[in-house]
């Protein structure tokens, strides 16, 4: 059995890293709401405009359609990995990581993949496949639209200038703080709903439709991208502080645990002392 200066030296060195999890829990709680209330809020939005831009798109003709939906061969893949900067966030990075290795192994064994990183957990990931055309891990230091904009543009501009015939993005999805869902969706060239889905539509359009198209498209693909950043955004602190709060449980349990073994010890010690006592005592007597 240790000895009871190693026994109280790990019991303070658990007690400080309880401290730091539940620091770090309550952090990321803070955090956690004004992050939830931000992808919340844009989320319909989000996804109304996408639905809208489908529906128009699907109704164009083929001679008519944007350059954003060109549908070519697809022999060069760019994989956009969202992840976080940061870990302690139990399995949410390694999430990201192992889908994105499955796209590049099984979907797309036989295209060339590369890759722009959004957090540096995705860069150290993949920087040693040299696939790595961007690190844009910084967008994180100020997260707002303008700066996630020109992310997007720079891929619709690769997209347009054939360097890539077709862009994923792969990131996790925010349900709840315990709960996040990796997505994988197709960025461009972007995909038309089935025509029985634009059956219903009547809408009077002004200007054309191929105006309004050309306008919302891009304005779209920013938003798509800037809600995907944003959903991990909310999801790593959510995972990081579910994470935390199972570490805290964790220490909490081990250092009762190293309590009961410091008290054993201890009581184990003094009655050593006592029978110690009484057998010199006995010694002496007799």
């Amino acid at each position: 059995m240790a000895n009871l200066k190693e026994i109280r030296n790990r019991i303070t060195s658990v007690s400080s890293t309880m401290q730091i999890t539940s620091a770090m829990k309550m952090v990321s709680a803070a955090k956690l709401k004004k992050a939830q209330d931000a992808i919340t809020a844009m989320r319909p939005y989000a996804d109304k405009l996408t639905e809208l831009l489908q529906s128009l798109s699907a109704t164009l003709d083929e001679n008519t359609g944007s350059k954003y939906s060109t549908q070519r061969e697809v022999n060069k893949v760019l994989i956009v990995a969202i992840t976080s900067n940061r870990g302690l966030c139990g399995a949410f990075n390694s999430n990201i990581i192992k889908a994105v290795n499955r796209l590049t192994t099984e979907t797309y064994a036989n295209q060339e993949v590369s890759y722009l990183v959004i957090g540096k957990k995705a860069n150290d990931a993949f920087k040693k496949t040299n696939k790595i055309i961007a690190n844009k891990s910084a967008i994180f230091d100020d997260l707002t639209f303008d700066n996630v904009a020109e992310v997007a543009q720079m891929l619709m501009d690769k997209f347009v200038a054939g360097e890539f015939d077709k862009i994923e993005i792969v990131y996790n999805k925010f349900k709840n703080a315990a709960t996040q869902e990796v997505m994988t969706e197709q960025f461009l060239p972007i995909v038309p709903v089935s025509t029985e889905a634009n059956v219903n539509l009547d809408y009077i359009f002004e200007p054309s439709k191929i105006e309004i198209v050309e306008a919302l498209i891009p304005k779209s693909l920013k938003t798509q991208l800037y809600k995907g950043i944003r959903d991990s955004y909310a999801s790593e602190h959510g995972a990081r502080m579910t994470a935390m709060h199972k570490a805290t449980d964790n220490a909490k349990e081990l250092r009762d645990q190293l309590k009961l073994t410091y008290n054993k010890a201890r009581q184990a010690a003094i009655t050593n002392e006592i029978l110690e006592i009484v057998g010199g005592a006995e010694a002496l007597n007799s």
